[in-house]
């Protein structure tokens, strides 16, 4: 008796808790919502840089590509995505930062709100295309985070930058923050899955575990692929050198 009053009470708890949480969530979203309203242009004006941002920095790699294309005769970029954060997105991350209800602070604060990610061949193009990239003088990198040669334990891996870049205006340019992800094909495709079974709610615990060692299994064996195209790719180049200079 005392143990099946024990689990009510557990489950009472859980229910209000998750009360409190959705009640917590829609309060904020209606507060996001109304400082929206009263700054709707310059919130517009705010994603439209972004989206300038985006823009700029697509090029510069679109750019890259060509080159490397003509003098090396190669494609390092296999494609190229892009996405500017969702109000829903904005708000999660304004709950979990804990970040004032302001445009400035949200400039501030959240350094991908835009976003490019570059989808590369080999792990060895990322590193070459990422120095290319931070090369040029009108990009500042804010932030890098490592995590192909330190992946998440999760077993995700990509090369994150921070970067900001000028956009120019009519009457004078602006610094923008955009997030840009270097992975190789096997990298987008892993991570892609990984996020398509996060957010399945219905998974019993159990099997969420299960699922999880075996997203990591599949990491590893990821990992293990780009290392042997990497090694073939390296291997064909040599031999290509070699009747090149015989």
């Amino acid at each position: 008796m005392k143990y099946f009053e024990e689990i009510m009470s557990e489950r009472k708890n859980r229910i209000e808790a998750r009360k409190d949480e959705l009640i917590r969530r829609s309060l904020l979203s209606e507060e996001f919502l109304e400082m929206i309203q009263k700054n709707k242009r310059p919130f517009d004006l705010l994603m439209s840089y972004y989206q300038c941002a985006v823009m700029e920095i697509e090029t510069k790699f679109r750019v890259l590509n060509q080159e490397y294309s003509l003098e090396y005769d190669k494609n390092p970029i296999e494609g190229i995505k892009t996405r500017i954060k969702s109000y829903d997105s904005i708000v999660r991350k304004i709950r979990r930062k804990n970040i004032p209800m302001s445009l400035t602070a949200i400039e501030e604060n959240i350094k991908d709100i835009a976003g490019v990610r570059v989808i590369c061949s080999f792990p060895e193009d990322i590193y070459e295309l990422a120095d290319s990239f931070l090369r040029q003088d009108d990009i500042v990198l804010i932030e890098k985070k490592d995590y192909i040669e330190n992946p998440k334990p999760s077993g995700y891996r990509s090369l994150h930058l921070i970067v900001q870049v000028p956009i120019f205006l009519q009457k004078n340019k602006k610094m923008v923050n955009v997030e840009v992800q270097f992975r190789t094909i096997a990298m987008d495709f892993w991570a892609s899955l990984e996020h398509k079974l996060r957010y399945k709610k219905d998974i019993p615990a159990d099997q969420a575990q299960q699922l999880q060692e075996e997203l990591l299994a599949c990491a590893a064996q990821s990992a293990q692929l780009d290392n042997r195209m990497q090694e073939i790719r390296n291997q064909l180049v040599s031999r290509a050198d070699k009747g090149n200079q015989s």
